[in-house]
């Protein structure tokens, strides 16, 4: 795949996530912002309904991340099955954090917001997300490599350049 048509591709599959998380956002006047996280806590995309609305979005995400992990083990020790969303009650506004295959969407709201019908567009679009991440992180990504007899040469001219360097260290 050439270099231009693999760079298009990826922003194809940003804007898909993208979105998909504005329609989460759209779904109920409450939410805040939305952000999608990958298992170790790496923002992969976010939207935000209100600029003025600032947070750190790779801590929270992180967090939640953590947080969700941390539950689904807790529930595996216990035989409790698969988790399907974690939801943590605040007094100024709640955030939910669910599923999505590779990923963990994290949705955060006011305080006022219909419970059941974040949990229901929780786990619809989840499953579209985890569609999106799966042929996202399918793709191959090529690297040109050297061929062989560039590679050793290469080595042996990074191991001289070292030698020289400590000669020239040892000269102080």
């Amino acid at each position: 795949m050439k270099r231009a048509d693999h760079e298009v591709r990826n922003l194809i599959n940003v804007k898909a996530f993208d979105n998909v998380l504005s329609k989460i956002i759209k779904a109920e006047a409450g939410i805040r912002k939305v952000i999608l996280v990958d298992r170790t806590g790496l923002t992969i995309a976010h939207v935000s309904k209100f600029s003025y609305f600032p947070i750190d979005v790779d801590g929270v995400g992180a967090i939640a991340s953590a947080v969700f992990v941390a539950s689904e083990e807790q529930g595996v020790n216990l035989d409790l099955g698969d988790l399907m969303i974690v939801s943590s009650e605040f007094s100024k506004g709640k955030i939910f954090a669910a599923s999505c295959g590779k990923g963990i969407l994290c949705v955060i709201t006011d305080n006022e917001v219909n419970i059941g019908l974040i949990r229901l567009v929780l786990k619809r679009e989840a499953e579209e997300i985890e569609k999106l991440l799966n042929e996202f992180l399918s793709e191959k990504i090529q690297f040109s490599s050297p061929a062989p007899e560039k590679a050793a040469t290469a080595d042996e001219s990074m191991e001289d350049n070292l030698e020289e360097a400590l000669k020239e260290l040892e000269k102080f």
